[in-house]
């Protein structure tokens, strides 16, 4: 069965402002032992976990529905709230940087475009045989980001106002010098070759920051996708996973086979589009180069990746996740209803009660 895992980043806000409020060395410290790394992140203000490696999609719920009930006990100990979002429904002028050597060295230069990068995400990384298989995949999986990124879009407000975009670090994300969907590749050295070419150019201080939102590991035999926005809850990080691993696994079964060909203009442009709209308008689909209903490209990617699916026993899964998407909306949706029915009270009760909510629940 091929492996994966799962990276989860949060933030700890105060409970009345849902502002960043910078304790994450504090509440790290007070965290249970357990599988898993969690570390500081960029702003002070954020926790990383990075999960065990997993075979199975329960496997993946049972891990991070205990670290997230354990990290939402540690952070009201410290009287703030751990939520799962793409950027925080407010923000301080200037955000506080995690104090390393290596994040201000970033700071020193991307310089004003930290004020704006306030943002968590999440990611899955998929285990490939080699770099050569890999790229292979990579090539695939691409043409899906724009699609991946309308089901997770969790981001809507900035700075206290609705941005009308599902997915505002997507947007802010576009600041960096390398970001998006990354090109095609023709094998594993045309990949390195690239990728270190573009070390000390607009700031790319290491492979590491290079923000493609699918890319190779460096440290693991590994795909990454980081498409999406941090979560809500569980059940569109386990969609997410999921899904992923279904591209990987489909891509790597035909590797004689060509991927569609689509010009990296129309990518780009496809993936803010599903920035802006999400679930709730036209996607490209890539088999057809055509903007379609969102409904309709999730269908042809279930299409691409339904043997896969099966082989892994994820198919009811996928299927009732993708149900629970269309009766209750992405995140943002949800974020947005909350606030227009209740204003910050409704959108803070939403926050607290999602973070530990189970995948596949009302809410």
């Amino acid at each position: 069965m091929t492996t994966f895992g799962i990276e989860e980043e949060y933030f700890l806000v105060d409970p009345q402002t849902l502002r960043p409020v910078n304790l994450a060395d504090p509440v790290l410290d007070d965290l249970t032992p357990g599988p898993g790394v969690v570390t500081r992140e960029f702003l002070a203000s954020q926790l990383e976990r990075a999960t065990a490696v997993f075979t199975e999609l329960a496997e993946a719920e049972a891990d991070l529905t205990r670290f997230r009930a354990d990290l939402a006990s540690a952070a009201d100990r410290h009287g703030v709230l751990a939520i799962g979002a793409g950027t925080p429904f407010d923000a301080h002028p200037v955000p506080t940087l995690t104090d390393a050597a290596r994040y201000h060295r970033i700071e020193s230069g991307v310089r004003g475009v930290v004020r704006d990068h306030q943002i968590c995400a999440t990611h899955v990384h998929v285990g490939v045989p080699d770099r050569q298989s890999g790229v292979l995949a990579l090539n695939t999986v691409r043409l899906w980001l724009p699609t991946l990124l309308a089901l997770t879009g969790n981001s809507p407000f900035w700075r206290g106002r609705s941005t009308g975009f599902d997915s505002w670090r997507a947007v802010i994300m576009r600041r960096w010098a390398t970001t998006g969907c990354p090109p095609a590749f023709i094998d594993a050295d045309d990949y390195d070759r690239r990728l270190r070419r573009l070390i000390g150019v607009g700031a790319t201080v290491d492979t590491a920051t290079v923000a493609w939102y699918a890319r190779l590991s460096e440290v693991h035999p590994t795909l990454e996708v980081r498409v999406a926005d941090a979560q809500l809850d569980l059940a569109p990080t386990l969609l997410l996973a999921a899904l992923t691993r279904a591209l990987v696994v489909s891509a790597l079964a035909e590797p004689r086979a060509r991927p569609l060909e689509v010009e990296p203009e129309l990518l780009d442009a496809a993936l803010w589009q599903a920035s802006r709209d999400g679930m709730n308008g036209q996607l490209l689909d890539p088999a057809t180069r055509t903007l379609q209903p969102a409904g309709a490209v999730v269908a042809s990617l279930l299409r691409q990746v339904s043997g896969a699916l099966e082989q892994a026993g994820d198919r009811p899964q996928v299927s009732a996740l993708l149900d629970r998407v269309g009766q209750t909306g992405t995140g943002a949706n949800r974020q947005q209803q909350a606030f227009r029915s209740g204003g910050l009270t409704g959108l803070r009760g939403l926050l607290a009660r999602s973070f530990t909510q189970a995948a596949i629940s009302g809410g």
